[in-house]
Protein backbone atom coordinates (compact mmCIF):
# COMPACT_ATOMS: atom_id res chain seq x y z
CA UNK A 1 0.00 0.00 0.00
CA UNK A 2 1.16 3.37 -0.76
CA UNK A 3 1.67 6.13 2.07
CA UNK A 4 0.64 9.12 1.84
CA UNK A 5 2.22 12.08 3.79
CA UNK A 6 0.27 14.83 5.31
CA UNK A 7 1.50 17.57 4.34
CA UNK A 8 -0.06 21.53 6.08
CA UNK A 9 -0.05 24.95 4.57
CA UNK A 10 0.65 27.78 7.15
CA UNK A 11 -0.69 30.83 5.91
CA UNK A 12 -1.30 33.81 7.53
CA UNK A 13 -3.35 36.33 5.49
CA UNK A 14 -4.19 39.93 7.21
CA UNK A 15 -7.35 41.26 6.21
CA UNK A 16 -7.95 38.29 3.68
CA UNK A 17 -10.58 35.90 4.44
CA UNK A 18 -8.86 32.18 4.86
CA UNK A 19 -12.13 30.92 2.56
CA UNK A 20 -12.19 32.63 -0.31
CA UNK A 21 -7.95 31.47 -0.27
CA UNK A 22 -6.64 28.53 -1.92
CA UNK A 23 -4.28 26.52 0.23
CA UNK A 24 -0.99 25.81 -1.39
CA UNK A 25 1.84 24.00 -0.16
CA UNK A 26 5.12 25.22 -1.04
CA UNK A 27 7.75 22.67 -0.50
CA UNK A 28 7.81 22.24 3.64
CA UNK A 29 8.15 25.80 3.98
CA UNK A 30 5.63 28.18 6.02
CA UNK A 31 4.29 31.06 3.58
CA UNK A 32 2.87 34.00 5.20
CA UNK A 33 0.89 36.34 2.84
CA UNK A 34 0.58 39.33 4.47
CA UNK A 35 -0.44 43.30 3.57
CA UNK A 36 2.80 45.46 2.21
CA UNK A 37 4.90 47.30 4.59
CA UNK A 38 7.51 50.40 3.10
CA UNK A 39 9.89 48.78 5.20
CA UNK A 40 10.05 45.59 2.33
CA UNK A 41 10.78 48.36 -0.67
CA UNK A 42 14.44 47.06 -1.05
CA UNK A 43 13.62 43.57 -0.92
CA UNK A 44 10.51 43.91 -3.36
CA UNK A 45 12.83 45.43 -5.90
CA UNK A 46 15.70 42.94 -5.71
CA UNK A 47 13.48 40.24 -5.95
CA UNK A 48 11.75 42.19 -9.04
CA UNK A 49 15.24 42.88 -11.16
CA UNK A 50 16.23 38.99 -10.42
CA UNK A 51 13.08 37.63 -11.38
CA UNK A 52 12.75 39.31 -14.59
CA UNK A 53 16.50 38.75 -15.28
CA UNK A 54 16.51 35.11 -14.55
CA UNK A 55 12.74 33.58 -15.44
CA UNK A 56 11.91 36.25 -18.16
CA UNK A 57 14.90 35.72 -20.27
CA UNK A 58 13.47 32.99 -21.74
CA UNK A 59 10.82 34.91 -23.25
CA UNK A 60 12.51 38.26 -24.13
CA UNK A 61 15.77 39.33 -25.50
CA UNK A 62 18.79 40.74 -23.12
CA UNK A 63 18.03 44.09 -24.23
CA UNK A 64 14.35 43.98 -23.40
CA UNK A 65 15.10 42.37 -20.03
CA UNK A 66 17.54 45.66 -19.77
CA UNK A 67 14.57 47.78 -20.56
CA UNK A 68 11.98 46.53 -18.24
CA UNK A 69 14.54 46.18 -15.43
CA UNK A 70 17.57 48.23 -15.50
CA UNK A 71 19.49 48.04 -12.79
CA UNK A 72 20.37 51.93 -13.21
CA UNK A 73 16.24 52.70 -12.12
CA UNK A 74 17.04 50.83 -8.64
CA UNK A 75 16.78 54.33 -6.84
CA UNK A 76 14.15 55.68 -8.62
CA UNK A 77 11.84 52.97 -8.65
CA UNK A 78 12.30 52.38 -4.87
CA UNK A 79 10.90 55.60 -4.44
CA UNK A 80 8.07 55.31 -7.29
CA UNK A 81 6.58 51.95 -6.30
CA UNK A 82 7.53 52.80 -2.30
CA UNK A 83 4.40 55.52 -3.43
CA UNK A 84 2.55 53.09 -5.80
CA UNK A 85 1.94 50.10 -3.62
CA UNK A 86 1.64 52.09 -0.40
CA UNK A 87 -1.49 53.64 -2.32
CA UNK A 88 -2.75 50.15 -4.29
CA UNK A 89 -3.70 46.54 -2.64
CA UNK A 90 -0.43 45.07 -1.75
CA UNK A 91 0.31 41.72 -0.82
CA UNK A 92 3.90 39.91 0.00
CA UNK A 93 4.86 36.32 0.73
CA UNK A 94 7.37 35.76 2.81
CA UNK A 95 8.82 32.16 3.78
CA UNK A 96 11.46 32.34 7.05
CA UNK A 97 10.86 36.73 7.30
CA UNK A 98 12.07 36.60 3.44
CA UNK A 99 10.01 38.12 0.55
CA UNK A 100 9.50 35.85 -1.77
CA UNK A 101 6.59 37.49 -4.05
CA UNK A 102 5.03 40.12 -4.03
CA UNK A 103 1.50 41.72 -5.95
CA UNK A 104 -1.04 44.53 -6.31
CA UNK A 105 -3.54 46.42 -7.96
CA UNK A 106 -5.10 49.49 -7.44
CA UNK A 107 -8.19 50.05 -6.27
CA UNK A 108 -10.25 50.12 -9.40
CA UNK A 109 -8.94 46.06 -10.25
CA UNK A 110 -5.53 46.90 -12.15
CA UNK A 111 -3.51 43.89 -11.59
CA UNK A 112 -0.31 45.47 -11.89
CA UNK A 113 3.06 43.67 -10.67
CA UNK A 114 3.07 39.61 -9.84
CA UNK A 115 6.29 38.20 -9.56
CA UNK A 116 7.92 35.58 -7.64
CA UNK A 117 11.14 34.87 -6.78
CA UNK A 118 13.25 32.77 -9.27
CA UNK A 119 13.76 29.82 -6.27
CA UNK A 120 10.57 29.72 -5.68
CA UNK A 121 8.33 29.71 -8.90
CA UNK A 122 5.58 26.67 -9.70
CA UNK A 123 4.98 26.01 -6.05
CA UNK A 124 1.62 28.04 -5.35
CA UNK A 125 2.75 31.63 -4.16
CA UNK A 126 1.86 33.35 -7.39
CA UNK A 127 -1.54 31.80 -6.99
CA UNK A 128 -1.70 32.21 -3.21
CA UNK A 129 -1.02 36.22 -3.82
CA UNK A 130 -3.38 36.34 -6.98
CA UNK A 131 -6.06 34.96 -4.79
CA UNK A 132 -5.34 37.18 -1.86
CA UNK A 133 -6.20 40.37 -4.33
CA UNK A 134 -9.46 38.78 -6.23
CA UNK A 135 -10.68 38.43 -2.48
CA UNK A 136 -9.97 41.65 -1.86
CA UNK A 137 -11.14 43.11 -5.02
CA UNK A 138 -14.49 41.38 -4.22
CA UNK A 139 -14.29 42.76 -0.85
CA UNK A 140 -14.30 45.95 -2.39
CA UNK A 141 -17.37 45.12 -4.82
CA UNK A 142 -14.94 45.11 -7.93
CA UNK A 143 -16.83 43.02 -10.88
CA UNK A 144 -13.35 42.49 -12.74
CA UNK A 145 -9.70 42.38 -12.69
CA UNK A 146 -7.34 43.37 -15.28
CA UNK A 147 -3.51 42.98 -16.53
CA UNK A 148 -1.06 43.63 -18.55
CA UNK A 149 0.54 40.14 -18.70
CA UNK A 150 4.17 39.27 -20.07
CA UNK A 151 4.85 36.23 -22.72
CA UNK A 152 5.85 34.58 -19.65
CA UNK A 153 2.98 34.99 -17.07
CA UNK A 154 0.19 34.33 -19.88
CA UNK A 155 -0.59 31.40 -19.49
CA UNK A 156 -0.46 31.11 -15.62
CA UNK A 157 -3.32 34.17 -16.10
CA UNK A 158 -4.97 32.27 -18.45
CA UNK A 159 -5.05 28.82 -15.92
CA UNK A 160 -6.63 31.13 -13.06
CA UNK A 161 -9.49 32.27 -15.22
CA UNK A 162 -8.25 35.40 -16.95
CA UNK A 163 -9.46 36.27 -20.63
CA UNK A 164 -7.11 36.96 -23.57
CA UNK A 165 -8.30 40.67 -25.01
CA UNK A 166 -5.27 41.68 -27.13
CA UNK A 167 -1.86 41.67 -27.70
CA UNK A 168 0.01 44.65 -27.53
CA UNK A 169 3.61 46.45 -28.04
CA UNK A 170 4.67 48.51 -25.70
CA UNK A 171 8.16 50.53 -25.37
CA UNK A 172 10.71 50.68 -22.44
CA UNK A 173 13.47 53.18 -22.97
CA UNK A 174 13.31 52.83 -26.74
CA UNK A 175 12.91 48.83 -27.03
CA UNK A 176 9.28 46.94 -27.43
CA UNK A 177 8.38 44.53 -25.59
CA UNK A 178 4.98 42.37 -25.75
CA UNK A 179 2.76 41.85 -23.37
CA UNK A 180 -0.93 41.19 -23.10
CA UNK A 181 -3.75 42.73 -21.58
CA UNK A 182 -6.34 40.19 -19.73
CA UNK A 183 -9.41 40.53 -17.69
CA UNK A 184 -11.35 38.32 -15.25
CA UNK A 185 -14.70 38.56 -14.44
CA UNK A 186 -15.13 38.24 -10.43
CA UNK A 187 -18.21 36.76 -9.02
Amino acid sequence: MRQLRLQQVFLRFVNVPISNLRNNFNGGYMVEIRKFHVSDISQIVMLFYETVHSVNKKDYTQEQLDAWASKYDEELRMESWKDSMSNNVTFVALIDGKIVGFSDMTQKGHLDRLYVHKDFQRQGIASSLINALESEASRLGLTELDTDASITAKSFFEHHGYKLVKSQCVERKGTKLVNFKMIKKLH
